[in-house]
């Protein structure tokens, strides 16, 4: 009798262990390509982004800016896009966008360093900044911001973070790796 239930129930078993299996193997970093604003900015992401708009104070002004993001494997990765009508602009935007992130940040350890990115404009130049908690439970930050002039004589302007400690260590460096201008 116990043999004619158990062979009764291998097909659930099976079913079950079949869904274990494929959940076993799906991946957390699901990297994929994603366009960002109309700009020409592909950022590679580990998951499938939630988009979103916002305005956003930058120094004396209140700018637009676009987001692309997802949070997956303890992290949380985005990239903001705002778009400047002239380089003295943007410049003035991307000190502001800064700022406001270091105010943030308010007493965890920051370092700011001149940064590359194929394509990006020299002025504003490129900058990483990497902010490490003092204070327990909050969560590291890894920014770029960075610009690129348009043909229209705009300047797109970008902000690519990483929150949070992702799992893996080197999903961060893939994110700012997969980051390409036009």
């Amino acid at each position: 009798m116990l043999s004619s239930s158990v062979s009764r129930s291998w097909p659930a078993l099976s079913a079950a262990a079949a869904a274990v299996a494929l959940a076993a193997c799906s991946p957390t970093f699901n990297w994929r390509e994603v366009p960002i604003a109309d700009a020409g900015l592909v950022a590679l992401l580990p998951c499938k982004p939630d988009r979103a708009n916002r305005s956003l104070p930058l120094g004396a002004e209140s700018v637009q800016v676009d987001m692309a993001g997802c949070e997956t494997g303890g992290a949380t990765f985005a990239v903001a896009h705002a778009s400047a009508g002239s380089p003295a602009q943007a410049e003035a935007w991307l000190e502001a966008w800064r700022a406001a992130m270091r105010n943030q940040l308010g007493a965890a350890q920051v370092t700011e360093v001149a940064a590359a990115l194929q394509r990006a404009t020299a002025v504003p130049a490129p900058v990483r900044l990497d902010a490490q908690p003092t204070r327990k439970g909050a969560a590291p930050v890894q920014v770029l911001w960075f610009a690129q002039s348009q043909k229209n004589g705009s300047v797109a302007l970008y902000q690519a973070t990483v929150l949070g400690r992702p799992s893996t260590p080197e999903a961060a460096k893939t994110f700012f790796e997969g980051l390409r201008l036009p």
